[in-house]
């Protein structure tokens, strides 16, 4: 049973970003402080990723723990329109999936932090793509 009434439960679920997240925002921030540029929600790379280095071919997504299911195999499902939730949980699993592979088929490189990650462990996930970056350069 939803604790929300149906009108207050729309409300909170409109209020949900697609981007401009708190941890995408905080790593945007981060990111061009360490003096990286990046491109945001690119619409030419497929599956529009958080940042995009095109000069590098990387690609950076960050996916937010509800709705890209993590460890979803075990955690507990949504008891209201539970049908609905497993159906797009799903998909949005099943759709990351056919991204990475289009994208690293195509020579990106991709990562893809939990939003908890990011905002837990900023400078680690900073580090990661900066070192990708550097290996990308390397080898360009």
């Amino acid at each position: 049973m939803d604790v929300h009434n149906p009108e207050q439960r729309s409300k909170n679920m409109a209020a949900i970003n697609s981007t401009a997240t708190k941890a995408e925002v905080a790593l945007g921030k981060a990111l061009w402080h360490e003096g990286l540029r990046y491109r945001k929600n690119n619409k030419t790379v497929f599956g529009k990723p958080d940042f995009t280095f095109k000069k590098y071919k990387l690609a950076v997504f960050v996916d937010s723990e509800f709705f890209h299911g993590k460890d979803f195999e075990t955690k507990k499902k949504p008891a209201t329109n539970a049908e609905f939730w497993e159906k797009k949980i799903s998909r949005n699993i099943e759709r990351d999936k056919e991204v990475n592979e289009y994208l690293t088929s195509h020579g990106w490189t991709v990562l893809r932090f939990w939003s908890n990650e990011v905002k837990k462990n900023l400078n680690g996930c900073i580090a990661i793509i900066k070192e990708t970056i550097s290996s990308a350069a390397a080898e360009g």
